[in-house]
């Protein structure tokens, strides 16, 4: 019984409730949202201590974090050290998208270890495992992909991120289309190279349905990859993307036929003012299912600074009804991560996050932002420190500038304008003094 089926029958399952509450809203809203594909709760059953998540409709926009090894940095402890930064920095979700070292040992100790719903992109682990062996990917068969895909399901992985819908007609358009950056997602350029040199159908979309009896069994909610995702501004929007998108909504109608949830991802590098029209597109292509962005990244000229580049876009996504974003971090287009990037991608995405939610109106939301102006306002350092959402960085840079007058900071001193303000209020109040 997969969350979906469960919804569809009406039952309120135990994870539901756990999200209900953990968003203040009632559970029956929480099963009408999953039943309807607006909401997804990945929770693989066989995730032990596993923290049951909603993303979608009407809920808190939700932050994943990518981590994961790299050849020239295979280092599973650091990985390990990255998940929990992330997670302590207030990430909702890991994705662990490592290509080296023992990929198995190191994600059956994230799901041991982190209560977090942990997603994969399995295409990767089959790709890193041939080339050990000295392998090209375009010989991985078919079987050796589902197979994978199955291992990490029995063990527990909560979403997998299946670039389904790169097709062979998708594949037509992007040529015929032209593109700066042709294709920049690694699962996505995988799998049209191994199209290309076998002159076969996307193995995924070929063989859709056995993809979706492994996902029934465990519950494992099927993030749909956006292998053809713009990755420049020059790309934005084109054919390419958009055939893929339309694909990507006839198979989430027939994952949720299988009981299946579905999340969408959605464009790495758009415009400010094509934002709102990808979200709306790919809302109405698939029918309703949760959003999940990778920013997106508003232009290309700022590597270093792409955790700004793509909080602004996912503000503005979020704002426009996206429900999940994947942070990026300054190290983005340069380097992998560290454990000082990966804490400055989840606050910067965070707080992307929360600016969408006081608009979405999401319960809470608000009452966040009231409480540290009532906090300032009362020159209440310690309150401020404590409601910051990053407060180890606020408190690091109120110590590290200290003022005469503790009351006050030192950009203003003595002309603090709150204290200012209060003077000038408090005289206002005061009955008027008489002269001769």
């Amino acid at each position: 019984m997969t969350q979906l089926r469960a919804a569809r029958q009406g039952r309120i399952t135990p994870q539901m409730e756990e999200v209900a509450r953990a968003e203040r809203i009632p559970a029956e809203e929480i099963r009408a949202g999953v039943a309807r594909g607006e909401i997804a709760i990945p929770a693989n059953k066989n995730h032990p201590g596993l923290q049951p998540l909603g993303i979608g409709q009407g809920l808190r926009t939700k932050v994943n974090a990518n981590i994961g090894t790299s050849p020239d940095e295979p280092s599973a402890e650091l990985n390990l050290e990255k998940a929990q930064a992330a997670l302590a920095a207030g990430a909702d979700t890991l994705m662990d998208l490592s290509i080296a070292g023992d990929i198995r040992a190191m994600r059956r100790r994230i799901l041991a270890e982190f209560p977090a719903p942990l997603g994969t992109v399995p295409v990767y682990q089959v790709a890193a495992e041939m080339a050990e062996r000295g392998e090209p990917f375009p010989q991985a068969t078919v079987e050796a992909l589902l197979e994978v895909i199955r291992e990490q399901a029995e063990e527990g992985v909560d979403f997998m991120t299946i670039h389904a819908g790169v097709t062979m007609e998708a594949l037509a358009r992007l040529q015929r289309e032209g593109r700066i950056m042709d294709i920049v997602s690694r699962g996505g350029s995988l799998l049209a190279n191994w199209m290309a040199h076998n002159r076969k159908e996307n193995p995924f979309y070929q063989h859709f349905e056995e993809l979706l009896e492994i996902c029934a069994v465990y519950d494992v909610t099927l993030s749909l990859g956006d292998g053809l995702r713009p990755g420049c501004l020059a790309d934005a929007s084109d054919r390419a993307q958009f055939q893929e998108l339309i694909i990507l909504g006839e198979l989430t109608e027939r994952a949720w036929a299988a009981g299946v949830q579905v999340m969408i991802e959605g464009p790495g590098h758009l415009p400010m003012n094509q934002v709102e029209a990808n979200v709306l597109m790919e809302k109405e292509l698939c029918h309703g299912a949760p959003f999940y962005v990778l920013g997106p990244l508003v232009t290309d000229v700022a590597p270093g600074y792409d955790h700004i580049t793509a909080a602004i876009g996912g503000a503005i996504a979020a704002v426009c009804g996206a429900d999940f974003l994947c942070y990026v971090t300054p190290a983005e287009h340069l380097a992998l991560p560290s454990i000082s990037d990966v804490r400055e991608g989840v606050f910067a995405a965070r707080i992307a996050a929360h600016a969408a939610d006081l608009v979405k109106g999401v319960p809470g939301a608000a009452d966040w932002d009231r409480q540290m102006a009532a906090t300032r306002h009362n020159q209440d350092w310690p309150g401020q420190l404590s409601l910051a959402i990053d407060p180890l960085k606020a408190a690091q840079y109120r110590c590290a500038s200290t003022p005469k007058d503790e009351t006050v900071c030192t950009m203003c001193g003595q002309f603090c304008a709150l204290r200012t303000s209060k003077e000038a209020l408090a005289a206002l109040r005061a009955p008027a003094k008489h002269t001769a």
